[in-house]
């Protein structure tokens, strides 16, 4: 199970963008990308097929999971995810500090 998933509320904890909070767009792997954290301009081409213009564009750049963590709106900062098994079997994150659900 995955400590962090899309749409997640998450804080970045190292690198540029320290303390920048945003909700995750994707995973992929061991990287996330989270809306407005580690912008970058990159130059493209125009592509009319795809009716996209040429020029430079900002952009999301992944950033490694290991530097965010999951925002815990009740503390108001970053907080340790634990699994925790049901009954019936699933599981459930919960934060680590007041084990409540995520």
């Amino acid at each position: 199970m995955n400590r962090i998933k899309k749409g997640d509320e998450v804080i970045v904890t190292a690198g540029k963008d320290k303390g920048k909070r945003g909700d995750v767009v994707r995973v992929m792997g061991d990287k996330v990308v989270v809306s407005n954290v580690n912008i970058v301009k990159r130059h493209t081409k125009p592509n009319p097929q795809a009716n996209q213009p040429g020029g430079v564009i900002e952009r999301e750049a992944p950033i490694h999971a290991s530097n965010v963590m999951l925002f815990n709106p009740a503390s108001g900062k970053g907080e340790r995810i634990a699994t925790k098994v049901l009954e019936n079997g699933t599981r459930l994150r919960v934060f680590r500090s007041s084990g409540e659900a995520v």
